[in-house]
């Protein structure tokens, strides 16, 4: 008997400690779990808060040189224009034989600054006129410290940093120079490079500094699109982007659009389809907007960029693209930047040579005269990827306003696929009808509010 009493009192000992060993376990474990929740909330709240940013993309520089191969073009003697593999692909010679562009286009270079002083740029910079001459005090007017023109930023003769609000364009990091680079190096300078729009002006806004921390870049893209629309730009290339909407950056590129100015953007390098996951301010529900997915030599799209058959109108040369960088150098750098730059370039020229074309025509012409391809079906609204060429030989050739080729008694429309060529037309099966991706009058496949 008292064996047994003696047993149920261990037993009753042992459940005791076993109890209180788990309740012990238990209460940390809460204490674990709740510690756990509060970082992953913190977490979350510091995630979401980078997302309120707008970021260019994260392009590096592959190679840099300060000398470049001498492989003269028969058109154009600059000597690395033949590693730039892209103007070879969009058939950039051909269509310099029909114009090279003006200086009286201007393109706003929204991205990281330029080196200004660049041999192979400084030419094509933008000058604000109303900041060019002598005040009367006979103090020049781009270094006097006076706001001449009125329009409320001091000395911006050549565009505004807002990251720093002051006029100071340098460039530290390499991508805004890389960018403007393919829009509008100088041609036939026997330097570096062409640009796809070797005649044109670049407004240089930036919006971003990798040595300068804590700044609202998503503010200063707004800020910047506004400068631009102030300023009298003619196109707006915008290189970087966000998965969050903004209202007050949708109102500003919508009040670009109201100023007939066509809006280029970069597709983004999300690896994801834009369709179900968007990417600001490209997927913007407005007409103004080219939004511009990167190929590579063999013209499939890059494993990195966005794609989608509803969102992602076209796409460009964006593999290992030659161009300027700061300090009169040269690299490569990859990414839907640089074929964002090269349509950016196409609208120069397009402009140049139809100076009656308003943005919608201009946009339409991009799209619908690319070259087809069925890799692209499923990657694109068009199927196609830029030709510079097409589009302005087309353009020549009296093509009406509504995409009808009229060609002696033969009047025929654009359809997805379809070629043009001076003996032959072949219309291939894929894809959706070029008028109705491309005219003014069909419901763009965008997102205009939060979703």
């Amino acid at each position: 008997m008292q064996s047994l009493k003696t047993t149920f009192i261990i037993g009753v000992f042992f459940v005791f400690i076993l109890g209180s060993l788990a309740f012990f376990i238990n209460i940390e474990g809460e204490e674990e779990f709740s510690s756990l929740a509060k970082k992953d909330k913190t977490n979350k709240s510091k995630t979401k808060k980078k997302k309120e940013f707008r970021e260019f993309e994260d392009s590096t520089v592959i190679s840099k040189t300060d000398k470049v191969e001498n492989e003269p073009s028969a058109l154009l003697n600059d000597p690395a224009i033949k590693q730039a593999w892209g103007l070879k692909k969009s058939d950039a010679g051909r269509a310099w034989k029909v114009t090279k562009g003006s200086k009286s286009k201007i393109v706003a270079v929204i991205d990281t600054g330029i080196d200004i002083n660049h041999e192979d740029l400084s030419e094509n910079i933008w000058v604000n006129p109303g900041e060019t001459g002598f005040d009367s005090k006979g103090r020049n007017k781009a270094s006097n410290g006076i706001d001449d023109d009125g329009n409320g930023f001091i000395d911006d003769v050549h565009g505004w940093n807002f990251v720093s609000n002051n006029n100071d364009l340098k460039d530290n990091h390499g991508h805004g120079t890389h960018i403007a680079g393919i829009i509008g190096a100088i041609g036939g300078n026997k330097k570096g490079i062409s640009g796809i729009a070797p005649e044109v002006s670049l407004m240089i806004i930036k919006y971003f500094d990798p040595k300068v921390q804590n700044t609202d870049n998503l503010k200063n893209t707004i800020n910047a699109i506004k400068y631009a629309v102030k300023m009298g730009a003619n196109i707006i290339n915008y290189s970087g982007g966000g998965t969050e909407y903004s209202k007050e950056e949708f109102e500003a590129v919508k009040e670009a659009e109201k100023k007939g100015i066509l809006f280029v953007a970069a597709a983004g390098n999300e690896r994801s389809n834009s369709d179900q996951f968007h990417y600001y301010p490209a997927d913007y529900k407005l007409s103004n907007i080219i939004s511009v997915t990167a190929l590579d030599p063999n013209r499939e799209v890059l494993a990195s960029s966005n794609y989608g058959t509803e969102t992602v109108d076209l796409a460009a040369p964006g593999q290992n693209i030659i161009s300027t960088l700061p300090d009169n150098s040269y690299g490569f750098m990859t990414g839907t930047s640089q074929a964002t730059a090269f349509v950016s370039g196409a609208a120069v020229l397009i402009m140049a040579n139809k100076t009656d074309f308003k943005f919608d025509e201009v946009k339409k012409y991009i799209l619908s005269t690319g070259d087809s391809s069925t890799s692209l079906a499923q990657k694109t609204r068009t199927s196609r990827s830029l030709n510079l060429f097409k589009a302005l030989t087309i353009l020549d050739n009296d093509v009406a306003a509504n995409g009808v080729v009229v060609r002696g008694p033969v009047s025929e429309s654009f359809t997805a696929g379809r070629e043009i060529n001076n003996n032959t037309t072949e219309i291939s099966s894929f894809g959706k009808s070029l008028i109705e991706a491309v005219s003014p009058k069909t419901k763009v496949n965008r997102v205009g509010g939060k979703q």
